[in-house]
């Protein structure tokens, strides 16, 4: 059934349940799904939590990800993932959208849309992708603030503080900048751009103890990991945080070639979801079978052929 009736939904605020989560012994998988049809898909194939990246979301909206989306834009996203699966999301909350007032603003905003979790990173803006170059940290105790302030305005969100510090500080830079952060009411930390298998068990054997969350983005400069050994690493969450973009993006880049090249959409027929199969992933019966005055709809099988 749609999560539409008060029954359905659940009692435990969205973070207690990402808590929760995490006190089990095995990492926690969480794949990128910033729009509603994304997350159903994945709560589809098991998963019980999902990701919000803004880099998803800014490209979505045709925008790079230098920090140019707002607030009241991620909300939005939040407010259909969490209606579509009502699973606990973890939301990139990018610098924080300015100071400690604004972080303030941030959180109660998410969480009003009921996010389970966010991250805030130690970076200024224009803020860049955590795997590019050049990036320009904030001051330490400038986010120790932010971290703060956060912490203070949040009621049962999970923060996790990232710090990019690793590129430019070097390792005991960023162990530093977590252990501050950590003291300034962070719940977990996010090494971002790490890039050996060596940097992430060094990083983790210096943070015992703490819930770590790593970063399998494509395309960067983390090579590839399974959930698995980031487990073994010491890691406790890991994200997907563009893949179901990328895969997206392919997908519709080949469609438009396709119907320009041949005049069509005939030759791509079979990577489709069928429009059954559509209807199944949200939920359209169920939603008709609520309203009484509706005729339940016969899904046309196939398509007619007359070439």
């Amino acid at each position: 059934m749609p999560y539409v009736i008060a029954d359905d939904l659940p009692d435990a605020p969205a973070g207690q349940r990402f808590r929760a989560l995490l006190e089990r012994p095995q990492i926690l998988r969480m794949p990128g799904a910033h729009l509603g049809i994304a997350g159903l898909l994945a709560k589809q194939a098991g998963f019980e939590a999902l990701y919000m990246s803004g880099a998803a979301m800014s490209a979505t909206m045709g925008l790079p990800d230098l920090g140019m989306i707002t607030v009241d834009d991620v909300a939005w996203h939040i407010r259909q993932v969490v209606r579509a699966t009502q699973l606990p999301v973890l939301v990139d909350g990018d610098t924080g959208y300015g100071e400690a007032l604004n972080v303030m603003h941030m959180v109660r905003s998410f969480e009003e849309a009921g996010a389970a979790a966010v991250h805030l990173e130690d970076q200024l803006l224009p803020k860049k992708c955590g795997h590019l170059n050049d990036k320009k940290l904030a001051d330490a105790r400038d986010m120790a603030a932010k971290v703060a302030a956060a912490r203070k305005a949040r009621k049962h969100l999970y923060l996790i503080a990232r710090t990019d510090a690793a590129a430019s500080e070097g390792m005991d830079g960023a162990v530093a900048r977590a252990r501050l952060y950590l003291e300034a009411g962070a719940d977990a930390i996010f090494p971002e751009a790490l890039t050996t298998r060596e940097m992430f068990e060094e990083f983790a054997r210096r943070m015992p103890g703490v819930k770590l969350l790593a970063n399998m983005t494509e395309f960067g400069r983390t090579p590839f990991f399974t959930a698995e050994e980031f487990e073994a690493m010491g890691y406790s969450m890991v994200i997907w945080p563009v893949s179901h973009l990328r895969i997206a993006a392919k997908a519709m880049e080949e469609l438009y070639a396709a119907i320009g090249r041949e005049g069509g959409t005939h030759t791509m027929i079979g990577r489709m979801q069928t429009r059954n199969e559509l209807y199944q992933t949200i939920a359209y019966h169920d939603y008709e079978a609520l309203d009484s005055t509706l005729v339940k709809t016969v899904v046309p099988e196939g398509m007619p052929q007359d070439r």
